[in-house]
């Protein structure tokens, strides 16, 4: 954790720099200094991703229970009728999803069925690359999320506009406009000192910032290192004020994506600028042993963002933040000889939040009707992230997205 003595004086250095304390900034050293938060924003839209790496198996995490079919293809695979949690006398929860189901009873959890897209790609990079440029034509370039906050008027943007708990920024988030924050831990996300040296500390970040300040005689590679380097700064600092001010209300469980939740809930708590949050957990790749495996991250999964979402709401944020889920394909419908199953084509995604109208959307694939052994897609998951973008965020999909899709009626529109 920075010493009280070097953040004053990295804030002071900000300010001498010619660059102004961004907002977030602030407002983060006012909530650690009085204990309390800053004031909500009126209409204030937040969309928190959380990716589930590696295919899903959608048929063991919506389970069709009631389907005799699934449990012939699936067999030892197959989730006991009796362990199902029912949603409705066709499809249930997983056991594991136990944490979640009070969001569903509420009506604020949204299910989108058979997502994907046409002739689909089983390899996970290649996929991923679709749903992260929303372009599966291979097209590349910068990511979904990217595009939509280099859109937004640059007035509007502070230090911390989105912000992923990660290693690497996800390549949805990949932007020409934008500094995004990408926060591994909190201990690494900060200016590093060298503990063999502690007593030139100080002197060691004063040449590093006057280095970044330097005129290099290209105006645009100025503002694009200075930039840089003032965010990482003001970002880093703020979250780890954010950090040492925050009381969270529930208690996290302890798992890596529980504590990444954390951190995300603190964001939204005091940066009201917060327009976007990502986090990730991996593992979803059962080929082998899936029975014990995909059962440890379901359980992971559901008590994080559970824990999330109670820990925001009673903050009073809940009718600011919808929460979606994707991967970057399903499972196939049969299991193999290793006790797992290979990589299939759709899947669901999941919504959730106040501002979600709960329920079923999209059509559940036939489990008969196969394509060379594999789901047939039946929504376009451009549809979800034209929802999340006009529905949620209030931003024109048709650029992000190359192209219009049809929004799916799971935004309540009083929101």
């Amino acid at each position: 954790m920075l010493s009280r003595r070097s953040f004053l004086k990295r804030s002071a250095l900000a300010v001498v720099a010619g660059a102004a304390m961004p907002a977030v900034f602030r407002r983060g050293v006012a909530a650690a200094s009085t204990g309390g938060a800053p004031s909500k924003a009126s209409g204030r839209r937040v969309l928190i991703v959380v990716q589930l790496k590696g295919g899903n198996d959608g048929l063991n995490t919506i389970v069709p229970y009631t389907n005799g079919t699934y449990y012939d293809l699936r067999g030892e695979l197959a989730i006991p009728q009796s362990s199902v949690l029912p949603m409705n006398n066709e499809v249930g929860f997983h056991p594991n999803l136990a944490a979640l189901a009070p969001m569903w009873d509420a009506g604020k959890f949204a299910v989108v069925e058979g997502v994907g897209y046409p002739t689909p790609n089983y390899s996970h990079f290649v996929s991923m690359d679709y749903w992260e440029t929303a372009d599966p034509t291979g097209g590349g370039g910068e990511g979904w999320l990217g595009k939509y906050l280099g859109e937004l008027d640059a007035a509007t943007i502070s230090a911390v506009p989105a912000m992923n708990v990660g290693r690497a920024l996800p390549p949805e988030l990949q932007s020409n406009k934008v500094s995004i924050s990408t926060v591994a831990s909190l201990d690494n996300y900060r200016f590093q000192e060298d503990r063999r040296f502690p007593d030139i500390a100080d002197a060691r970040f004063d040449a590093l910032h006057g280095l970044y300040a330097m005129p290099k005689g290209n105006p645009d590679l100025d503002r694009l290192l200075g930039g840089a380097f003032q965010a990482a700064l003001d970002g880093s600092i703020a979250v780890q004020e954010a950090h040492a001010a925050y009381t969270p209300a529930v208690t996290y469980p302890d798992s890596k994506l529980a504590q990444d939740m954390l951190l995300l809930a603190e964001a939204v708590h005091f940066n009201k600028d917060l327009k976007v949050g990502h986090a990730a957990i991996g593992g979803f790749d059962t080929h082998a042993n899936q029975i014990a495996e995909h059962d440890a991250l379901l359980l992971e999964f559901s008590e994080a963002v559970a824990a999330f979402w109670n820990d925001i709401e009673a903050h009073g944020h809940a009718d600011e933040v919808v929460i979606m889920t994707w991967s970057e394909f399903g499972r196939r419908p049969t299991n193999n000889a290793s006790g797992g199953t290979d990589h299939g084509s759709a899947a669901p995604m999941f919504l959730l939040g106040n501002p979600v109208v709960g329920g079923m959307y999209g059509e559940r694939p036939s489990l008969t009707d196969l394509e060379r052994g594999n789901l047939k897609f039946t929504t376009d998951f451009r549809s979800v992230y034209a929802t999340a973008l006009e529905g949620w965020l209030g931003a024109p999909s048709d650029d992000i997205l190359h192209g219009r899709f049809e929004q799916l009626p799971l935004i309540a529109t009083s929101t």
